[in-house]
């Protein structure tokens, strides 16, 4: 049982890297994009996140712990990333700014991959194929969420291996709820959709509070807004599909 529970961990934390380093990795070989194209990355990775959240996400929640439990872990936690975000406030010059969408962009999706990871491990505990099928949802979308801490931060001057580092973080969340969730199994049904509602509250307000406008900011032009819903398409068929 260690030895599963060793490469369930080691399994999920290496597909979460992929995505998120792959991102990040692309982000950083651009070297200086344009206003345009970051817009569009991360308006493209607002709308994956958000399709994955509408779409996946509050279902799984809401068939776990039913509509009310979905609506106050949601709104919990909106309130917890509005406090985090009222106590991260930076500096109102353009670097600051970029850092701090990168930091809420960051935040929202350690929190929310948590919950991800405890899925693989409750999927892989079972012996069913959620936690397989999880694992490769996880390491395509998180291609555009390393895009998305990425972008800002390059635009801050940080220096590409701290950039690559905090990318890194991201998805350590993953491997460590993995290994809570194929480890106490039995947590109940009604905790993990606790979880995933608190943490489709979180992607929200990152989503809509600092990622969208974002990117219209960056690039105020319609292909900002096509990026977005092509995002919740892409999001769709991967839920759909794999």
């Amino acid at each position: 049982m260690k030895s599963s529970i060793v490469l369930v961990i080691i399994f999920s934390g290496i597909m979460a890297l992929i995505g998120t380093m792959l991102g990040a990795i692309l982000g950083v070989v651009m070297n200086k994009p344009s206003r345009k194209l970051l817009g569009n990355i991360i308006g493209f990775a607002s709308g994956l996140m958000l399709s994955i959240v509408v779409f996946e996400l509050i279902p799984e929640a809401k068939n776990k712990t039913g509509i009310f439990g979905t609506l106050m872990f949601l709104i919990l936690g909106i309130i917890i990333v509005v406090i985090i975000d009222k106590m991260s406030n930076l500096s109102s010059n353009i670097k600051s700014q970029y850092t701090k969408v990168a930091f809420m962009v960051a935040v929202g999706i350690m929190i929310h991959n948590f919950p991800e990871g405890l899925v693989m491990g409750f999927g892989f505990a079972n012996g069913d194929n959620l936690g397989l099928k999880m694992s490769l949802i996880i390491a395509i979308h998180d291609v555009p969420e390393g895009l998305a801490v990425a972008a800002p931060l390059m635009l801050s001057g940080i220096k590409s291996s701290k950039i690559l580092f905090f990318a890194f973080l991201t998805a350590l969340p993953t491997a460590i709820g993995a290994w809570i969730g194929i480890y106490i199994g039995s947590v109940s049904v009604e905790a993990l959709g606790s979880a995933l509602a608190f943490a489709s509250g979180v992607m929200l307000y990152v989503i809509y509070g600092e990622m969208i406008p974002q990117s219209k900011k960056l690039w105020p032009g319609t292909t900002s807004t096509l990026g977005i819903l092509s995002g919740m398409i892409v999001g769709l068929l991967m839920i759909n599909v794999i």
